[in-house]
Protein backbone atom coordinates (compact mmCIF):
# COMPACT_ATOMS: atom_id res chain seq x y z
CA UNK A 1 0.00 0.00 0.00
CA UNK A 2 2.71 2.35 0.56
CA UNK A 3 4.24 2.16 -2.76
CA UNK A 4 -0.11 2.51 -4.17
CA UNK A 5 -0.27 5.88 -1.78
CA UNK A 6 3.32 7.39 -2.26
CA UNK A 7 2.86 6.82 -5.94
CA UNK A 8 3.38 10.15 -8.77
CA UNK A 9 -0.29 10.91 -10.56
CA UNK A 10 0.72 10.12 -13.33
CA UNK A 11 1.86 6.32 -12.63
CA UNK A 12 -1.10 5.82 -10.51
CA UNK A 13 -2.86 7.35 -13.44
CA UNK A 14 -1.80 4.85 -15.98
CA UNK A 15 -1.38 1.58 -13.18
CA UNK A 16 -5.55 2.47 -12.44
CA UNK A 17 -6.16 3.11 -16.26
CA UNK A 18 -4.71 -0.59 -16.86
CA UNK A 19 -7.08 -1.98 -13.85
CA UNK A 20 -10.27 0.17 -15.58
CA UNK A 21 -10.49 2.22 -18.69
CA UNK A 22 -12.70 4.97 -17.23
CA UNK A 23 -10.49 8.19 -16.22
CA UNK A 24 -13.85 8.88 -13.89
CA UNK A 25 -13.08 5.93 -12.09
CA UNK A 26 -9.35 6.36 -12.08
CA UNK A 27 -9.59 10.05 -10.67
CA UNK A 28 -11.99 8.68 -8.10
CA UNK A 29 -10.20 6.14 -7.10
CA UNK A 30 -6.69 8.03 -6.85
CA UNK A 31 -8.43 11.26 -4.93
CA UNK A 32 -9.61 8.87 -2.24
CA UNK A 33 -5.64 8.46 -1.35
CA UNK A 34 -3.47 7.71 1.21
CA UNK A 35 -5.78 4.00 2.13
CA UNK A 36 -4.71 2.22 5.04
CA UNK A 37 -4.75 -1.04 3.85
CA UNK A 38 -5.83 -2.95 0.69
CA UNK A 39 -9.46 -3.76 1.88
CA UNK A 40 -10.14 -0.02 2.37
CA UNK A 41 -8.88 0.57 -1.63
CA UNK A 42 -11.16 -2.31 -2.79
CA UNK A 43 -13.90 -0.94 -0.94
CA UNK A 44 -13.11 2.32 -2.46
CA UNK A 45 -12.91 0.72 -5.74
CA UNK A 46 -15.67 -1.14 -5.96
CA UNK A 47 -17.89 2.00 -4.96
CA UNK A 48 -16.25 4.93 -7.63
CA UNK A 49 -17.33 1.23 -10.27
CA UNK A 50 -20.89 1.45 -8.71
CA UNK A 51 -21.00 4.74 -9.56
CA UNK A 52 -20.24 5.27 -12.99
CA UNK A 53 -22.92 6.04 -15.13
CA UNK A 54 -23.36 3.62 -18.80
CA UNK A 55 -21.71 6.81 -21.08
CA UNK A 56 -18.29 5.66 -18.36
CA UNK A 57 -18.92 1.85 -18.90
CA UNK A 58 -19.32 2.12 -22.72
CA UNK A 59 -16.07 4.08 -22.33
CA UNK A 60 -14.85 1.21 -20.56
CA UNK A 61 -15.95 -1.72 -22.11
CA UNK A 62 -14.63 0.09 -25.88
CA UNK A 63 -10.91 -0.05 -24.51
CA UNK A 64 -11.55 -3.66 -22.87
CA UNK A 65 -9.72 -6.74 -24.89
CA UNK A 66 -11.94 -10.16 -25.23
CA UNK A 67 -11.13 -12.93 -23.39
CA UNK A 68 -8.26 -14.99 -24.54
CA UNK A 69 -8.16 -18.49 -24.62
CA UNK A 70 -4.93 -20.93 -23.33
CA UNK A 71 -2.74 -21.20 -26.48
CA UNK A 72 -3.26 -24.94 -26.87
CA UNK A 73 -7.29 -24.23 -27.81
CA UNK A 74 -8.08 -26.11 -31.38
CA UNK A 75 -8.90 -23.85 -33.95
CA UNK A 76 -12.51 -25.11 -34.18
CA UNK A 77 -12.95 -23.57 -30.65
CA UNK A 78 -11.72 -20.23 -31.91
CA UNK A 79 -14.19 -20.31 -34.67
CA UNK A 80 -17.36 -20.74 -32.04
CA UNK A 81 -15.84 -18.18 -29.74
CA UNK A 82 -14.95 -15.83 -32.51
CA UNK A 83 -19.05 -16.55 -33.82
CA UNK A 84 -20.03 -16.32 -30.19
CA UNK A 85 -18.25 -12.71 -29.57
CA UNK A 86 -19.81 -11.81 -32.72
CA UNK A 87 -23.46 -12.78 -32.17
CA UNK A 88 -22.77 -11.02 -28.37
CA UNK A 89 -21.37 -7.71 -30.11
CA UNK A 90 -24.29 -7.22 -32.26
CA UNK A 91 -26.99 -7.57 -29.78
CA UNK A 92 -25.50 -5.62 -27.07
CA UNK A 93 -23.03 -3.13 -28.81
CA UNK A 94 -19.99 -3.63 -26.86
CA UNK A 95 -17.49 -6.58 -26.02
CA UNK A 96 -18.71 -9.13 -23.87
CA UNK A 97 -16.33 -9.02 -20.52
CA UNK A 98 -15.95 -11.68 -18.04
CA UNK A 99 -13.99 -11.64 -14.50
CA UNK A 100 -12.58 -15.60 -14.93
CA UNK A 101 -10.29 -15.30 -11.77
CA UNK A 102 -10.12 -18.39 -10.47
CA UNK A 103 -11.48 -20.29 -13.73
CA UNK A 104 -8.61 -23.09 -14.83
CA UNK A 105 -7.53 -22.73 -17.87
CA UNK A 106 -8.83 -25.91 -19.10
CA UNK A 107 -12.31 -24.28 -17.98
CA UNK A 108 -11.85 -21.27 -19.29
CA UNK A 109 -12.90 -22.17 -23.42
CA UNK A 110 -16.20 -23.87 -21.11
CA UNK A 111 -17.00 -21.15 -18.90
CA UNK A 112 -16.73 -18.61 -21.83
CA UNK A 113 -19.23 -20.20 -24.37
CA UNK A 114 -21.31 -21.14 -21.51
CA UNK A 115 -21.32 -17.50 -20.00
CA UNK A 116 -21.62 -15.76 -23.64
CA UNK A 117 -24.69 -17.87 -24.38
CA UNK A 118 -26.40 -17.35 -20.89
CA UNK A 119 -26.28 -13.81 -21.64
CA UNK A 120 -27.58 -13.79 -25.21
CA UNK A 121 -30.62 -14.05 -23.32
CA UNK A 122 -30.42 -10.98 -21.49
CA UNK A 123 -32.37 -7.66 -22.57
CA UNK A 124 -29.86 -5.14 -22.58
CA UNK A 125 -30.81 -3.59 -19.45
CA UNK A 126 -30.20 -6.86 -17.68
CA UNK A 127 -26.75 -7.11 -19.66
CA UNK A 128 -25.82 -3.49 -19.05
CA UNK A 129 -26.11 -4.72 -15.03
CA UNK A 130 -24.10 -7.69 -15.71
CA UNK A 131 -21.15 -6.22 -17.96
CA UNK A 132 -21.12 -3.24 -15.16
CA UNK A 133 -20.32 -6.06 -12.44
CA UNK A 134 -18.07 -7.82 -14.63
CA UNK A 135 -15.69 -4.66 -15.68
CA UNK A 136 -15.87 -4.01 -11.38
CA UNK A 137 -14.77 -7.72 -10.76
CA UNK A 138 -12.06 -7.50 -13.48
CA UNK A 139 -10.91 -4.20 -12.08
CA UNK A 140 -10.61 -5.45 -8.91
CA UNK A 141 -8.61 -8.42 -10.14
CA UNK A 142 -6.48 -6.40 -12.07
CA UNK A 143 -6.02 -3.94 -8.79
CA UNK A 144 -4.86 -6.87 -6.68
CA UNK A 145 -2.25 -7.81 -9.52
CA UNK A 146 -0.73 -4.20 -10.37
CA UNK A 147 -0.44 -4.08 -5.98
CA UNK A 148 1.33 -7.36 -6.01
CA UNK A 149 3.53 -6.68 -8.67
CA UNK A 150 4.60 -3.40 -6.71
CA UNK A 151 6.22 -5.72 -4.10
CA UNK A 152 2.96 -6.46 -2.35
CA UNK A 153 3.67 -10.25 -1.42
CA UNK A 154 1.94 -10.32 1.67
CA UNK A 155 -1.63 -9.60 -0.53
CA UNK A 156 -3.58 -12.72 0.53
CA UNK A 157 -7.01 -11.95 -1.54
Amino acid sequence: MEHFNAASAEDLERTLLACLRSPRWSRRVADHRPYPDVDSLLAAADEAAYDLTWDDLTEALAAEPLPTLPPDTYSAAHTALNAAHAAYEARFGHVFVICLDGVSPSETLDRLLEAIRSRLANDPEEERVVAADELRRLARERLLHALRGAGNCAISH
